[in-house]
């Protein structure tokens, strides 16, 4: 009886060892990589849309990007003054995606009023060349670099309200 019953949970014990070690040796192998990517296709020659807005749209728009791009660079100018070490790598990239959107507005206006609105480009221009110049950005020139984004921003959105311009649209 005894002789049995050790037969019995030694045979099991056994056979649950053996069942038990397949499922281990299968968790902790690695698995070949697969290529998932053969069912799709390469796009070699991108397709682009035609832009269905109006030009009021795309001068909104402009004006929209402009405004809050130069509402960055103030507030980046702004806390610039109260940090260490403020971030001349966002100043620059507010300031180049501010003159992107001024040209776009550029681009949507009759010869005069893009006269007009050159003089605030070539003054974004010259504040980007004052914060590539500090070294550390620190002191007066940031302070002044602050007022004069701002006097750009008020000027700009003075002058050049989608109301106030869709006279001299193209």
């Amino acid at each position: 009886m005894k002789r049995k019953f050790f037969l019995l949970v030694t045979s099991y014990l056994l056979l649950v060892t053996l069942l038990g070690c397949e499922a281990f040796v299968r968790k902790f192998t690695r698995k070949p990589k697969k290529d998932d990517q053969e069912g799709v296709e390469m796009v070699l020659a991108p397709q682009e849309y035609k832009s269905t807005m109006t030009k009021e749209e795309k001068y909104r728009q402009y004006l929209l990007f402009w405004k809050s791009w130069q509402d960055e660079l103030i507030t980046s100018l702004s806390t610039g003054n109260n940090t260490i070490e403020p971030n001349t790598k966002k100043q620059l990239e507010c300031l180049d995606q501010a003159m992107r959107n001024l040209m776009g507005m550029r681009g949507l206006l009759n010869e005069q009023a893009g006269q007009k609105l050159d003089v605030y480009i070539g003054q974004m221009a010259e504040l980007r060349s004052n914060i590539e110049k500090s070294p550390y950005g620190f002191g007066f020139s940031m302070e002044r670099d602050f007022h004069k984004a701002e006097r750009i921003r008020m000027n700009v959105l003075r002058s050049f309200s989608y109301n106030d311009i869709k006279s001299s649209m193209i």
